[in-house]
Order: structure tokens, then sequence, then C-alpha cells
């Protein structure tokens, strides 16, 4: 072997334990935070109501990619002063999920708070959700946040955005049988706001050259593109949705189904604005399935409850 070609295997060498060590501490972390980990409640500010109340705003993170914890209403999920069960999630998605519920307050509330406690894994978290004007959020805080914006940008279009509106056909209260699947046909329409970003990749190369491209920007990315997607909000036994959802949490991966993954691409959307699903249970219970629509920036949603027998 000639003296090139040993520099050349050196060299080589050197590439392949460089990218090996890089990669270390992210498989460490992709190991240590499948499951195990606590579920962190969030306050994400309130808003004004027509009729005088105000609703607070709350989401949460999981710090777990993998476990979806079940955790009932009760001394480890509660609110507090006043009823416990205040519409909150007993089931809880992976990572972060923004603006995913809210508790209406009279006009009277001032200057009280109100506390969500979740203990989950062992690892007990409150949020803590007051009036104070430095959490008032109107949508363009929302579609800052949610990422369909760059940090402390608008436009004409953005501003002009309304959410779309999600109705939901049928019953509110469904019967099913384990392995039997139900029908869920849902209407959304959408004022067309912000105009989807077409995606061009057409090629292998320019798919690799998107995936290897350094972050452009310091706050989460979201594809600005109308989709739906059906998800369980209460109850722990497995549902699967057909077709696949795209997530309504941040899962930044490629190829994730998540419009804050790069590669992420909308499902098309039916000229009538109707689509159907089906959801099959493996287990049976009360289940509260949470449909959202989502146009990038802005969002609405709808449940219904599914009780489910052998």
């Amino acid at each position: 072997m000639n003296e090139n070609s040993n520099k050349l295997n050196t060299k080589a060498h050197i590439l392949l334990l460089t990218a090996i060590l890089f990669m270390l501490p992210n498989l460490a972390l992709a190991d240590t935070y499948q499951s195990g980990e606590h579920v962190e409640p969030a306050y994400e500010g309130w808003r004004p109501n027509a009729d005088g109340t105000f609703s607070f705003m709350f989401g949460y993170m999981n710090e777990n990619w993998l476990e979806e914890p079940d955790v009932d209403i009760g001394e480890n999920n509660f609110f507090s002063p006043g009823e416990p069960d205040r519409g909150q999630p007993t089931h809880f998605l992976p990572r972060r999920n923004r603006f995913h519920f809210e508790v209406v307050v009279p006009s009277d509330w001032g200057d009280r708070e109100l506390v969500w406690t979740l203990n989950v894994n062992g690892v007990e978290r409150k949020a803590y959700a007051t009036l104070t004007p430095d959490y008032l959020v109107d949508n363009m805080v929302i579609a800052s946040e949610t990422g369909s914006l760059g940090a402390g940008t608008s436009s004409p279009e953005s501003r002009a955005n309304l959410p779309p509106v999600l109705t939901v056909q049928g019953d509110d209260i469904r019967y099913a049988r384990v392995g039997e699947s139900i029908s869920l046909v849902t209407h959304v329409a959408d004022d067309g706001l912000p105009v989807p970003r077409k995606e061009t990749t057409t090629t292998a190369d320019e798919l690799q050259t998107r995936m290897m491209r350094p972050p452009r920007r310091v706050t989460v990315g979201k594809t600005n593109a109308l989709f739906l997607s059906w998800n369980v909000y209460r109850g722990t036994g497995k549902v699967t949705f057909d077709p696949p959802m795209s997530k309504p949490w941040e899962d930044t991966r490629t190829s994730a189904n998540s419009p804050w993954g790069p590669l992420w691409l909308p499902p098309e959307v039916p000229e009538d604005g109707m689509y159907e699903v089906t959801a099959t249970f493996d287990e049976p219970g009360t289940y509260i399935l949470w449909g959202r629509a989502d146009d990038g920036g802005l969002y609405h949603d709808g449940y219904i409850t599914v009780n489910v027998e052998e």
C-alpha cells in the first residue's frame, strides 16, 4: 500500500471516529428520554372573552419522546382552587404541546392564581395562571409561539388570518366495540391564510441537502398548511386512526409526519372540506377524542366521547 493510500485511510478513520463521537451524546439522550421522564405543565397566557370572562391557556412539555403517560384526574392531576377537573387532558402526547386547552374563569377573577398540578413518574410540577398583563395573548402571539412566524415578526397576511372552523359531524357521544372501527367525519372550513408554503424539492440530492442544512431561525419552525389531526385526549387504551394523522406536537425530526419536521408534506385538503377518519380501539373504556384543525398559524378544536365495550 503506497503512502497516499495510507493517508487516505487515516483520514477516513479520523472522520469516522469524529462522526461516532458526535453521535454518542445524541444517542445517549435519545435512550434517556424515551420514557420514565416527567411532564411539565405550562401556562401559555390568557385572553379576554366577549362575555367579560377570561380564558387561561395551558399546554405542557412531556419530556419523553416515546412514552405517553395517562394520569387520571385526582391527586396527580388537578387544578386548585376550586374544581380539580377543569377539562385538562389525562393522556399526554410526547414533547411540547402548546395551547392545548383553555380554562374559563369569571370576570371578577382579579389577581388570584389558578394552579395546575401534575405528578408524572414521581415528579410533581405546577403551572401558575394569572391575569398578569405580560401574559395577554392574541392571534399573533399564538402564531409566533407555535412557529408560524419568526420571532417578533408579522405581515398583513398573518394579521388577517382567522382560525379554521372544525365541525364534527354526528353525535357528541358514540359507542364502539373493541377491534371494530368507527367513522369520524369532520368538516373543516378555512380562509386560505396563511398561504401554504409550496414544496418544490423533487430530487434525492435536493432532499439530502435540506436534511443537512443547519437551522436558520432561533425559534421553532412550522410549515404553514391546513391539516386535521385526531388524537386521544382522555382514555388509557391504544387508538389507531386511519389514515395516519399528522402530529399536533412539535416533532422536529426529519420525516416525522409533523409540520415542525423539515420534510413534512401537508395532506391533501378535500374539495368539500369533509375529512373521514376511522378510529379503532384495542381496550374497553371511556375515551375522549380530540380533533384539531390547524392552518399553520391558528387552530380550532373539537371533542367527542366514545364508550367502548368488549
